[in-house]
């Protein structure tokens, strides 16, 4: 009888798991076309010359723990994406809170063929206190 009340908690555990992931994903997208794709574009490759991809982007993965900075505070100057110069300012989006720069980091590193790895909130509440 034990036995198949653990394979039940289990069970409701994992279907519990599984919708907070999708909805955490849903939510990342949600904020992404909300705040980032009317420079990023829908499919994320940006503005060519102006507004840099987060396709594929090389500075994703060597930048990740600005990221958070970035996306509250905002970022001005020369930055190198895939070997391209951008010197367009990003207006910083100051209103999000913690969990949400964790959503949106983690739809933008999962999506359109990247491979970045896993946010956590209190991983972007650590990088928030390098903030410059």
């Amino acid at each position: 009888m034990r036995q198949y009340l653990l394979l039940i908690i289990l069970f409701f555990i994992s279907i519990v798991f599984l919708t907070d992931c999708k909805n955490s994903f849903s939510d990342g997208k949600y904020l992404y076309e909300t705040h980032c794709q009317s420079c990023h574009m829908p499919d994320g490759i940006g503005l060519r010359g102006l507004i840099p991809p987060l396709a594929g982007s090389d500075y994703l993965k060597n930048n990740y723990e600005k990221l958070p900075c970035i996306i509250l505070l905002g970022v001005e100057g020369e930055m190198i994406v895939n070997g391209k110069t951008y010197n367009q300012p990003m207006a910083g989006i100051p209103e999000l809170g913690t969990m949400d720069v964790a959503l949106l980091i983690n739809y933008i590193n999962h999506q359109w063929g990247n491979d970045g790895k896993y946010t956590d909130f209190r991983e972007v509440e650590a990088n928030l206190q390098k903030c410059e």
